[in-house]
């Protein structure tokens, strides 16, 4: 009668570490999936952000029309991404979007009347406030892919993550020269 109770004690022992390996692979999923509605919470308040700030700075540099239809385009081509593409498929279309921002930005800098126009200013502190949360999302977002994607590489973790089909996730990188400082050439 002890034998039996001994592989029963086992057993169950054994079925514990699995709903807890499992109960903690979806943890660390549901973490990932969090912030990754956290990025696009916020990329949804900078896309309507720049229609606003587009109409602004036509009013005042109204023959910047290439750069404006390329804030326009690249801003579509964001949305499209982030309603059917993969997470790098939108880390490129967001870092086309940041580049065409700059370039917006840096012809912002030949208009003083639209320096100082306090629609503008507003609008350009609350993307620049936008941008913010949008580093601070992404990096906590890769923080929990790299959470996720080490606990269902490791072991014992890994067998159970294979048996489920826990897979791996995407990291959402910048690149660098949409990283940097924007450069004002006359």
């Amino acid at each position: 009668m002890t034998p039996v109770y001994v592989i029963v004690g086992v057993l169950v022992v054994l079925l514990l570490i699995v709903i807890l390996i499992y109960n903690s692979l979806i943890r660390s999923r549901n973490r990932v999936d969090n912030a990754w509605s956290q990025i696009d919470v916020q990329l949804k308040r900078r896309y309507d952000l720049i229609p606003n700030l587009v109409e602004t700075v036509k009013g005042y540099a109204a023959h910047e029309r290439q750069t404006l239809e390329a804030v326009t385009s690249a801003r579509a081509q964001a949305i499209d991404a982030q309603q059917s593409g993969t997470v790098g498929q939108q880390a490129q279309a967001e870092n086309a979007l940041t580049g065409a921002l700059k370039s917006l930005f840096a012809v912002s800098e030949a208009y003083p009347d639209l320096k100082a126009n306090q629609n503008f200013l507003q609008l350009q502190e609350e993307l620049t406030s936008t941008e913010d949360r949008i580093a601070y999302a992404r990096q906590f977002y890769n923080d929990s892919v790299l959470s996720y994607n080490n606990s269902i590489q490791v072991f014992p973790k890994n067998i159970l993550a294979g048996m489920f089909n826990f897979e791996k996730r995407e990291f959402f990188e910048g690149e660098a020269e949409a990283q940097g400082p924007v450069k004002v050439e006359f």
